[in-house]
């Protein structure tokens, strides 16, 4: 297939997760023999922190304003069997306009945040980047996050189609690595700053931290306001290129994932984080939130305090050996269900669904026999 998609950015993963996202999923999507179109707005903030500014698996069009490209849109359009418009795409109302004007054969969404895009709906009606009349218009409304907001996205805004598509790894760069001394310590987190991540993370880092003067901790992401007191054993990362995050997360003892309020109010929002450390081994402390256990098996697979103390037993208590064996289990579990290419599968599945007008199948089914 021919497939366009204008997403936030594929090109910078500074300030996002989308990059890393659209990179494993059209990586994976381009080796099975697809030719993808990316669009980008030329962001200055992504402009002067590109970690990939020149995909090999796509046909990257950076643009200046949406009025200097639409003709080209249109001509891309009409050439395509599948067109995609992610969330948080900076013209995303114009580009899903032309896309609904046009006879693309599959006309699609990517909501890579689900559940902030449908509290704006319930609450004004639409977003900066979807509007509520548009989404019937949807042939499929791909989905960070799934559960019972799949349901209510059809019944009430009016989806044709909306189906889980969580966001996922490649194996090749996201694996165990030796242990990197640059960034060995006791717990790690990777995120961008976010007001309401922040209480958890000064409960489950900042106060163990307090508690094990003698350990170490780094804290990885931009836009934490300099205004922020670390203790003294935390080390900060302002920003780490994603060819690091691999031997990043296999340098920690244990890892730390913190998901952003309106996921935990939603549930089944798995972190792109959450999937790339898992499949580097990594031993993940996590936050908990209702489909969590559909991911991963609490206790055996990933490790879920309820307070600091628990997070200062893990690593106080809990030996090497013992905590290896919790993330080996995580890395075979996302290793059988969650690579790049099960995403390129199951998008593949739901766009067939389309093209035959039958129902989306949104786990592998039986390999048929040849005699079928």
């Amino acid at each position: 297939m021919r497939i366009v998609i204008f997403g936030l950015s594929i090109t910078s993963s500074w300030g996002n997760g989308h990059a890393t996202t659209f990179r494993a999923l059209v990586r994976a999507l381009h080796e099975r023999g697809h030719r993808i179109v990316f669009f980008e707005r030329n962001a200055e903030w992504y402009a002067n922190n590109r970690d990939l500014p020149i995909p090999r698996f796509c046909e990257l069009r950076l643009y200046g304003t949406w009025e200097q490209i639409q003709s080209e849109v249109m001509n891309e359009l009409r050439a395509c069997d599948v067109a995609l418009v992610g969330s948080y795409f900076p013209d995303g109302v114009a580009a899903i306009d032309c896309m609904l004007a046009s006879n693309v054969p599959v006309k699609a969404f990517y909501d890579i945040d689900t559940p902030i895009t449908v509290s704006h709906l319930r609450e004004i009606g639409g977003t900066s980047y979807v509007r509520k009349e548009q989404i019937p218009g949807f042939d499929l409304y791909f989905s960070f996050t799934g559960g019972p907001m799949l349901r209510e996205i059809e019944q009430r805004f009016g989806a044709r189609r909306a189906v889980p598509l969580y966001c996922s790894f490649d194996p090749r760069e996201y694996r165990e690595y030796s242990a990197n001394k640059r960034f060995a310590c006791d717990l790690s987190y990777m995120g961008t700053y976010a007001p309401d991540r922040q209480p958890k993370l000064e409960e489950l880092l900042c106060e163990p931290a307090r508690q094990l003067p003698g350990s170490r901790f780094i804290v990885a992401g931009a836009q934490y306001p300099k205004e922020l007191r670390w203790p003294q054993n935390v080390r900060r990362i302002v920003h780490l290129n994603p060819r690091w995050h691999g031997r990043f997360y296999s340098s920690s003892r244990l890892t730390l994932n913190i998901t952003r309020r309106e996921m935990v109010l939603a549930g089944h929002s798995p972190s792109v984080r959450l999937f790339e450390a898992a499949a580097c081994a990594a031993t993940l402390v996590s936050d908990n939130w209702p489909g969590l256990d559909h991911f991963f098996q609490p206790g055996r697979e990933i490790l879920l305090p309820a307070s600091p103390g628990d997070v200062v037993r893990y690593i106080r208590d809990l030996g090497d050996e013992e905590l290896r064996a919790i993330g080996r289990r995580a890395q075979e579990r996302v290793l059988a269900a969650h690579t790049s290419a099960h995403r390129a599968e199951e998008f593949e599945r739901a766009v067939e669904a389309v093209y035959q007008g039958g129902a989306v199948l949104t786990r592998p089914q039986p390999a048929a026999s040849a005699a079928d």
